[in-house]
């Protein structure tokens, strides 16, 4: 019913930046929540960041004053801005998002194939 498509993955040297967009397509009523989430190998799938259609943002503690989520609700994008990168940020970056498939009571959750970012020296 969503389609979300990463990009703006890469390579980047620790103290970098990187800029990450996600696109929505495909059928459906209307998109509450978007986000980023991040795996490493190994590792737990965990939360990066959140913004709600109304743009209340909410961070993990880990990226905070770092990283800065946006939306625009036009273009069903969201953007990850990410900066001062450290080794430990080095992951896949997954899109998600929430939403009404037919009706405001018709919800899933949906997820992008990811985008690898690394950073190391």
């Amino acid at each position: 019913q969503v389609q979300l498509v990463e990009t703006g993955g890469g390579l980047v040297q620790p103290g970098g930046s990187l800029r990450l967009s996600c696109v929505a397509s495909g059928s459906f009523y209307s998109i509450s929540t978007m986000g980023w989430y991040r795996q490493a190998p190994g590792k737990e799938r965990e939360l990066v960041a959140t913004i709600t259609n109304d743009g209340s943002s909410n961070y993990a503690d880990f990226v905070k004053g770092r990283f800065t989520i946006s939306r625009d609700n036009v273009k069903k994008t969201v953007t990850l801005q990410m900066d001062s990168l450290k080794p430990e940020d080095t992951a896949v970056y997954m899109c998600y998002a929430r939403a009404f498939v037919s009706t405001m009571i018709d919800w899933n959750n949906y997820w992008g194939q990811g985008t690898q970012v690394t950073v190391s020296s």
